[in-house]
């Protein structure tokens, strides 16, 4: 893989790795700053890839490090200083992407893999580097818990 087909490919997947990011971090500027990272990331290893087929969910994989790495670093800025009350308004009112901001971390993830980046649970559990049947298990936890969510909701 070439310099220009890394930058052609991570182009044509930017806005599906946007929205991904978008609702791992629930704040537009935090998304953008992840995907930004991923993409250089993978810049700077692209000749690792054993096999470029796999280059979308490679790159998904480094996304999600990033916005791991975004989610720890706001965790400890947060146990230093007190989170004012105006920070829980700046996440969407959207009763769906509140249920799913709700669900814990490794469920989270599963959802946003399934159902907003379109990938396959084969492709999900190797992106997450879990077994297929660790991937349906928490796919179905977490649509329980996101039924639960939503109809309290209502």
């Amino acid at each position: 893989m070439t310099e220009q087909e890394f930058a052609d490919r991570a182009e044509a997947i930017k806005a599906r790795l946007y929205r991904t990011a978008r609702l791992y971090l629930g704040s537009e500027a935090h998304a953008l700053d992840a995907v930004d990272e991923a993409v250089y990331q993978g810049f700077l290893h692209y000749k690792k890839l054993r096999q470029p087929e796999y280059f979308d969910t490679w790159l998904t994989r480094i996304l999600i490090n990033a916005c791991n790495a975004e989610l720890r670093r706001r965790k400890r800025e947060l146990a230093v200083a007190e989170l004012p009350e105006t920070a829980a308004e700046e996440f969407d009112a959207l009763p769906l992407r509140e249920a799913i901001a709700r669900l814990p971390k490794e469920l989270r993830a599963v959802i946003v893999l399934r159902y907003f980046q379109g990938l396959t649970l084969a492709e999900t559990a190797q992106a997450l580097d879990i077994p297929p049947g660790t991937v349906s298990t928490r796919q179905r936890r977490a649509l329980s818990l996101l039924k639960l969510h939503l109809t309290e909701e209502v």
